[in-house]
């Protein structure tokens, strides 16, 4: 593994471990070093059944895993990973890559493939992107569990809102009164950790949810 010279990776929001799948005791610690020099959590296996056993889910991340592994091999261990509804973002290595290969752990859903030898500038430029990807996954499912939270009618409410009717009007729709409907939009906004409804919005476009069209 070729190393050239230290890229500052920019810090992200907490602090996102990265996971390394390799059967090479030398490449995970090299891998290791440059990761954990550069402010990441690391944790390294050496083959992707240790990963499968041992791997718990973390807020922000990404998998490093090697192509070429015995037995479940890179893409195999993404596969696994997809089957179980777990979206880490996977940086397939290679160490003898093929445009076969690459479109084989693309169509498996890799986030990128880097082949040997690995720069440090290309290792962390590649897990940099990895961590994007992550953490707006993490925000989507964050935005998400917010909206589960409200109840139908304020899943109702939150839509009217969100297409810019004022609260007198939702009253007289739904047949409550006004008071009832600025109660159930302060609930929203209290569960949702929304500031404002700009902010709103933007959780409920986060949550992929289709916001109504405004009048």
């Amino acid at each position: 593994m070729a190393i050239t010279t230290n890229i500052p990776l920019p810090e992200m929001e907490g602090q996102p471990t990265v996971f390394i799948v390799d059967d090479d005791p030398s490449v995970r610690h090299v891998l290791r070093v440059i990761l954990e020099d550069h402010g990441r959590r690391v944790r390294d296996f050496g083959s992707g059944e240790e990963f499968i056993q041992r791997y718990r889910p973390v807020g922000t991340g990404c998998l490093l895993a090697d192509f070429n592994l015995p037995g479940m091999d890179g893409v195999d261990l993404l596969r696994e990973l997809n089957n179980h509804g777990d979206a880490l973002p996977t940086i397939i290595i290679t160490g003898n890559g093929g445009i076969s290969m690459a479109v084989e752990a693309m169509r498996a859903g890799a986030a990128d493939v880097v082949e040997k030898p690995i720069t440090v500038r290309k290792l962390l430029t590649a897990v940099d992107k990895a961590l994007v990807l992550s953490q707006h996954a993490r925000g989507k499912q964050l935005a998400a569990g917010r909206l589960a939270r409200l109840t139908p009618r304020q899943q109702e409410i939150l839509d009217m809102v969100l297409a810019g009717h004022p609260s007198k009007n939702i009253a007289a729709d739904l047949g409550i009164s006004q008071r009832t409907v600025e109660n159930h939009r302060a609930m929203i906004m209290k569960k949702t950790g929304a500031n404002s409804l700009p902010d709103l919005a933007r959780i409920a476009i986060d949550a992929k949810r289709e916001l109504p069209p405004t009048e």
